[in-house]
């Protein structure tokens, strides 16, 4: 999570988009438990911000974690927009309390390998690999791996071209989309160069950057060596952000904080995570 003072760092991809998506559209799935109980808390406050709720998902990582995703209509999301979210779900998560236990909570962008979770989402990725899986089985069977095709949003169906078919079974089956329990991209190469080409440059540039970069890799074998840059010393591991018990009805002071030391060497890409403790006896 970002968060003024608490922030690990963020690593957002932005994908852009030509197809218009609207704040308002629902989601196809539906979390269960905790998650779903984490969903009714902040998915009001995330779309007042003007961002779409992706997915939210509970797991045992580091005792208990709490995995949100969110992304603008048009599939970005910037560091800025991680740390909007985190400020307004912040309180409310405390208020309402819908964990009842100490968690991390994690807020991220979807990724290159996105969950697609609107029909908005599939129209995007028209022509990309993809992983469906139904609730309850279509015909027997529940799991698909193939390209997708363009979705029918008045019949919510999505047809999906499968590979290595057996003979005398049709290679293109359309889903129905009203039992769709999960779906998401399946990392591929092309699926690598489409993300980074939407959240780049224009389309028509594409190819002329491509020539740019071979030429500046030919200019590059030309070129004096430069030494390397030696390695940053290793940091200590940062600590969690621990919210005070209170004592005898008084919060317990704070801990001095230290001074972060300056950051060097290039900056890294990391998963947008911030830690933040709660425990059951903190509200009352």
């Amino acid at each position: 999570m970002c968060h003024p003072g608490r922030r690990k760092g963020c690593a957002l991809i932005s994908m852009s988009s030509e197809i218009e998506a609207d704040l308002s559209e629902k989601r196809l799935v539906r979390e269960t438990g905790v998650a779903a109980r984490v969903v009714q808390v902040i998915e009001g406050p995330v779309q007042g911000l003007g961002f779409r709720l992706v997915r939210v998902k509970v797991t045992n990582t580091n005792g208990c974690t709490v995995q949100i995703m969110a992304e603008r209509p048009d599939g970005t999301f910037s560091i800025d927009d991680c740390e909007a979210v985190s400020r307004a779900i912040s309180p409310v998560l405390d208020v309402d309390d819908p964990v009842g236990a100490a968690y991390n909570l994690e807020i991220s962008s979807p990724g290159i390998d996105r969950p697609l979770v609107r029909v908005s989402d599939f129209a995007r990725w028209v022509g990309y690999e993809v992983k469906v899986e139904l609730s309850p089985p279509l015909d027997g069977r529940k799991r698909f791996r193939g390209i997708l095709g363009a979705p029918d949003p008045e019949a919510l169906t999505v047809p999906i071209d499968l590979p290595d078919v057996k003979e005398g079974l049709p290679s293109r089956v359309d889903l129905p989309l009203r039992d769709l329990a999960e779906a998401h991209l399946v990392l591929t190469d092309e699926l690598i160069r489409e993300s980074l080409r939407r959240g780049g440059p224009p389309a028509d540039d594409a190819d002329a950057l491509d020539e740019d970069d071979a030429a500046e890799d030919e200019d590059a074998d030309d070129a004096p060596a430069v030494p390397a840059r030696p390695a940053p010393r290793p940091q200590g591991p940062k600590a969690k952000a621990v919210k005070a018990a209170k004592v005898g009805g008084k919060p317990a002071p704070k801990a001095a904080k230290d001074k972060k030391p300056p950051r060097t060497g290039p900056k890294k890409p990391v998963v947008s995570k911030a830690s933040r403790l709660k425990g059951r006896d903190d509200l009352h």
